[in-house]
């Protein structure tokens, strides 16, 4: 009996190592992309028990965010290492776009939501495994280093809650990437790394259509519940993100993506006034 969608991502959830999971990701993303062009048998939602944390490799070791070893990117160590701070970024988010078709499969959706988190979760399977051939080219690998343990504490503190989930992951995490990209693109560019430059630049380009989504997605729930967009933002990055926004931000690729200033810097302004402890 073929799988459905649902129990297509709990495979992933539950495959550890990275370039398996990674591989199974794009297979069952290509079966599902070809059953909806008409190619192959028609695959169901369904619904389906994903499992609290997704599997993962023996290494890297999980550590505490105060506990991973700061390195300056200047060297050729502080490069690797935030090469490999990537490559895990790029794993956890393959597993949270997975997630969310799992988690929630049971809520009532367009098609066209699981064909962004599908085609969301492919294309970040294809950039865990650039980054990681980077790291192999230059003599380390994915799992040489420590790396942060607390990931997925938003898809935990958002597992009942499909609105939180898109407003944290999408359109507060990885929007912060179109913040960062850029500068890392900068780091490797100088230090004459063309494969990771070009790396980086297909996730900064790809990045921007997955806040998109998550944008867009958001907004059609709001509007199925007669809610204001940018209130309940505000309520749930208020009541879910655990860390601080600040600037500098990437306003030309946020508002690309569908995120006007008035959705974060009303909560960049209450991070600044709660550090000056007015």
């Amino acid at each position: 009996m073929s799988l459905s969608l649902t129990e297509m991502a709990v495979e992933v959830l539950t495959t550890a190592d990275g370039r398996a999971k990674t591989a199974l990701s794009r297979r069952h993303a290509a079966a599902w992309f070809a059953a909806r062009k008409g190619e192959a048998t028609p695959i169901a939602v369904g619904t389906a028990n994903p499992p609290p944390h997704p599997a993962r490799p023996e290494r890297p070791e999980l550590l505490s965010p105060r506990d991973v070893p700061r390195r300056r990117p200047g060297s050729e160590a502080g490069r690797i290492a935030l090469l490999h701070a990537v490559a895990h970024i790029e794993l956890n988010a393959v597993d949270l776009h997975w997630d969310i078709i799992a988690r929630f499969g049971h809520v009532p959706m367009p098609i066209g939501f699981y064909d962004d988190w599908v085609k969301c979760a492919d294309e970040e399977s294809k950039h865990f495994n650039m980054i990681c051939d980077v790291l192999e080219s230059i003599g380390s690998h994915y799992g040489a280093l420590p790396a942060h343990a607390g990931m997925w504490r938003a898809a935990e503190d958002t597992a009942e809650d499909l609105m939180g989930r898109l407003a944290v992951v999408p359109m507060v995490l990885e929007a912060r990437g179109l913040d960062v990209t850029p500068g890392m693109i900068d780091i490797f560019r100088k230090a004459t790394l063309p494969a990771a430059v070009a790396a980086l630049e297909v996730i900064y380009a790809e990045e921007v259509g997955h806040v998109a989504y998550g944008s867009k997605w958001f907004h059609f729930l709001c509007g199925r519940e007669n809610a204001d967009p940018k209130e309940v933002f505000h309520a749930l990055v208020r009541r879910y993100f655990h860390g601080a926004l600040k600037p500098p931000f990437n306003e030309e690729k946020r508002a690309e993506a569908g995120l006007p200033p008035d959705f974060y810097w009303p909560l960049a302004e209450e991070t600044e006034q709660r550090n000056r402890g007015v």
